[in-house]
């Protein structure tokens, strides 16, 4: 084994072009494992200590004896380039199959056939593919030498990052000779989460448990109630701190703005977020690879796999919901610097948030059988979009349904084509687990506020919580030292700055351009939206509940009955910056049955401030569900259909502002403002006060 390690440290130090590197304590011994005694392995080190070098040299140890080749599993492909290039670096070809190069398909199948490639690098819903399962899975499954399943804490449900698609992994290791080597690799998995992961990769898995403390990492907690408070310390704490983080929001709407803030107070910052293009996260990462940028502000699409040695921050905008995602994101700094810090920052909306993704995580035993049962009744199965019509759930509710019953074994439903299908399987929920799933994120949501609070070592407190076998007090967060890390004063005239900034963050309104298919008949509106009755983009003044003027709106909707004249000027105002073309000429409203005069007073007063007449053109004829309680496209916009009539005596040929309270999916604008131009009404201009933030 001696000229093995030899070779091994050699690899080692190509891979991370430095001739002094060594193994740290556990790399060695997990690549001689796997070369050895082929072993099934579960590998739980912290993030940054190098997981992937392990499977890469143990991939060119095992090639070089004529192994076949390393399959890899991971959900983090688009995070991964920097992991590849060190591989090539030591004479590893690796290969990745996925949605975005498709036209190397067939070139990469006749390489693997030819035994020219070393790793192949999958994503877990890949296998979910039928088309990758018979073509390429099926003819190299007797050819694989090394099967590794990174992130291996989303194959537990009990996980807090739990991918259902990860089921799919146990049924091939299952396949798979028992002489074949496996590797799992993980950063984050308590007890309850390795036993899980050991029952289903099997009882002879090893385990492998390196200490999670981060001796660089220096962590401080700080509670800021509002926004506009963490927004104005962060102006002045970002120019103090050297080098260049991460700061992590809960959603992507605080990601944009809480941006824009920062590039106003003189900060190179970047949004980073799931909606982006994957050429574009690609390259903001590269920029702060490379400390082109200070800062970037970021969701949890910058989670597992971004490896930035050298990040000197880790900012939470918000507090996550367990610790494993605290773990997993503040883990990010600190990997190669003396010293790193790690702020928790905490505020009163964080709560509402966390319980909206609880709730939210898995399909309630009623969207399951509302599926099956819409199924069953199906004549020739349903598409996701045939059981949008039957059903008032959501797209992702849907899916989320179909996707965990369809990897139950036996499955109640199958695909076929575009449409699902009931099976004769007499499906059996297992509500006792989902409820004890539910609540596990209670208890780690708890957990989260309790370590806001903690006196004792933090970095000891979230090694305990990880079921950490060595936490020990590291001497150097806030509550070892007794003192805060960073100061946590702000100036009072930045905090009002921000209000300000706040409340001039008003967002687009995007117009429709298509109809959601037989969801209107009555008004007879079927397929693309005729350009001469589309809506045009609108405003909206504030996130609902936001710490700009969304607070304001919440008050004046549930609990004033009247909506505040400081929200009639700050409308106003609006409208003045967004300058709408052709300028509106009158104002008009979204009506309502139950509450006949609250819009309609604020409209009256809005245009009283605009010096526009007020009309009230649209009249509600009959009462509908409210729309707060449709769940998806076809729901929302069916759930108008003939709700509206308009007052032909009250339109006017210019354009208008249309004024409503909260938009969410935009269909009640969409509609209305169809219906207006129809009627004779110049082009319609939606204003509401506020956009519904979690749909944003």
């Amino acid at each position: 084994m001696a000229g093995i390690y030899e070779n091994a440290q050699l690899l080692l130090q190509t891979a991370l072009n430095d001739s002094n590197a060594v193994f740290r304590d556990g790399q060695w011994e997990a690549i001689s494992e796997l070369l050895q005694n082929k072993s099934r392995l579960l590998m739980i080190q912290r993030t940054g200590w190098g997981k992937s070098l392990v499977y890469f040299i143990a991939t060119k140890l095992l090639r070089d004896r004529g192994a076949g080749i390393t399959l890899l599993i991971s959900p983090l492909l688009a995070l991964m380039r920097n992991q590849i290039a060190a591989a090539q670096r030591i004479g590893v070809k690796a290969a990745t199959i996925n949605s975005s190069n498709q036209q190397d398909w067939e070139q990469i199948q006749a390489q693997l056939l030819a035994n020219q490639i070393d790793i192949l690098l999958i994503s877990p819903e890949r296998l979910a593919n039928q088309d990758f399962r018979e073509n390429i899975l099926l003819p190299i499954s007797d050819k694989i030498g090394l099967f590794v399943v990174d992130e291996a804490h989303c194959i537990s449900d009990w996980g807090h990052d739990f991918r259902p698609d990860y089921r799919r992994i146990v049924r091939i290791l299952q396949t798979l000779p028992p002489n074949i080597p496996v590797l799992a690799t993980t950063a984050t998995a308590n007890n309850r989460v390795v036993n899980d992961i050991k029952h289903q990769l099997g009882s002879t898995l090893k385990i492998s448990r390196g200490a999670l403390t981060r001796n660089s990492l220096q962590l401080q907690n700080v509670y800021f109630p509002s926004q506009a408070e963490r927004m104005a310390w962060l102006a002045k704490i970002l120019h103090q701190i050297l080098g260049s983080g991460i700061i992590y929001t809960l959603t992507v709407a605080d990601a944009e703005r809480l941006t824009g803030w920062l590039v106003i107070k003189g900060i190179n910052a970047q949004a980073y977020h799931g909606k982006l293009d994957t050429e574009v996260r690609e390259k903001l990462e590269d920029r702060l690879l490379n400390n082109e940028i200070k800062v970037l502000v970021a969701t949890t699409a910058l989670g597992m796999g971004f490896d930035k040695p050298d990040l000197t921050f880790v900012i939470h905008y918000q507090r996550p919901g367990s610790v494993v995602h605290y773990y997993q994101q503040v883990g990010r700094a600190g990997r190669a610097v003396e010293k790193a810090y790690g702020i928790l920052l905490n505020g009163k909306e964080d709560d509402e948030i966390i319980n909206y993704f609880i709730n939210s995580a898995f399909p309630p035993q009623a969207h399951t059988q509302k599926v099956l049962a819409a199924l069953d009744e199906a004549e020739n199965g349903y598409s996701t979009t045939q059981l949008q019509q039957q059903l008032n759930l959501s797209l992702g509710q849907i899916n989320k349904v179909l996707k965990l019953l369809s990897l139950e074994s036996p499955a109640p439903v199958t695909k076929q084509g575009s449409k699902w299908y009931a099976t004769p399987i007499n499906y059996q929920p297992n509500t006792a687990k989902i409820k004890e799933l539910n609540e596990i994120r209670r208890l780690e949501q708890a957990q989260m506020q309790e370590y806001m609070k903690s006196q004792k070592c933090l970095m000891a407190f979230l090694a305990d919580a990880l079921d950490d076998p060595y936490p020990q007090p590291c001497g150097k967060c806030a509550a070892c030292l007794g003192q805060d890390l960073l100061s946590t004063n702000y100036s009072t005239p930045t905090v009002n700055d921000a209000i300000l900034y706040l409340r001039h963050s008003d967002r687009i309104i995007k117009p429709r351009k298509q109809w959601s298919s037989q969801a209107l008949l009555t008004y007879g509106f079927l397929g693309k939206i005729k350009p001469e009755l589309q809506a045009q983009a609108g405003r909206a003044l504030s996130l609902w509940g936001d710490a700009g003027w969304g607070e304001l709106v919440k008050r004046g909707k549930y609990q004033d009955n009247y909506f505040h004249d400081d929200l009639v000027q700050g409308t106003a105002e609006m409208i003045q910056r967004w300058q709408p073309q052709p300028m509106p000429t009158w104002v008009t409203c979204v009506s309502s049955l139950t509450r006949p005069n609250l819009v309609p007073n604020f409209a009256q007063r809005l245009a009283d401030k605009l010096g526009l007449p007020f009309n009230s053109a649209v009249i509600k004829v009959r009462q509908n569900k409210p729309q707060k309680e449709m769940n998806n496209s076809y729901q929302q916009a069916h759930n108008l259909d003939g709700v509206f009539d308009i007052d032909t005596n009250q339109i006017n040929s210019g354009a208008v502002l249309l004024v409503d309270d909260i938009v969410d999916s935009g269909w009640t604008f969409t509609a209305i403002a169809a219906l207006l131009r129809r009627a004779g009404s110049g082009r319609v201009f939606p204003v509401a006060l506020a956009l519904n933030s979690l749909s944003s």
